[in-house]
């Protein structure tokens, strides 16, 4: 059964102050202190068991693919290419590949991370991370090299695990803050 915390807002929807004590809304509790740390454990080794399973899918040479790789710094070049294709099973591998690349990045930095919460927070972490797996690979690895399009729709992956699923899960296991704004608020973070 789930856990949850009333808590009671004195403004109604016009922004004029409501009578005391009517109960609008309901908000789940964060997790108690010992399922927050056993869960933390779970998302830190799932995202070390992630960095091996990118590592060994965009860092392994490929010597055969060498004479057919080319840098792509244009967005979406590499997208209208994959989508051309007459081969639907490999433009579904390629784009829905690198989109699921990028999706245990929105559900685990929010977990793992408290700061790194919200949408452009994990865009940004997501697509500085992957522009520097591309770098390593058209860098380091035959046969790899750098398409700004892997960046994109990995990041595209990171927001839908995030708006999915990462949110609640980073809000579940950490509490609100309270933040210099909520000073000027008669609502706090938890809107009390």
């Amino acid at each position: 059964m789930a856990r949850t915390d009333r808590y009671k807002v004195w403004h109604d929807e016009s922004g004029t102050e409501g009578e005391k004590g009517e109960v609008v809304n309901e908000r789940r509790a964060p997790l108690p202190p010992l399922a927050r740390a056993f869960t933390m454990l779970v998302a830190f080794a799932a995202m070390v068991a992630f960095g091996v399973v990118l590592a060994r899918l965009t860092l392994e040479p490929s010597a055969a693919s060498e004479a057919l790789t080319h840098s792509n710094f244009k967005p979406g070049a590499s997208i209208r290419d994959y989508l051309a294709q007459p081969a639907f099973r490999d433009t579904v591998k390629q784009i829905g590949g690198n989109i699921l690349l990028g999706v245990p990045f929105g559900l685990l930095l929010p977990v793992l991370f408290p700061r790194a919460r919200g949408l452009v927070r994990v865009a940004v972490v997501t697509a500085v991370t992957m522009v520097l797996v591309e770098l390593a690979q058209g860098a380091f690895v035959t046969g790899r090299t750098f398409d700004i399009d892997d960046v994109i729709l990995n990041t595209t992956g990171a927001l839908l695990g995030y708006l999915l699923l990462g949110r609640r899960l980073g809000r579940a296991v950490h509490p609100r803050r309270r933040h210099w704004w909520h000073r000027f608020t008669r609502r706090g973070p938890a809107g009390v």
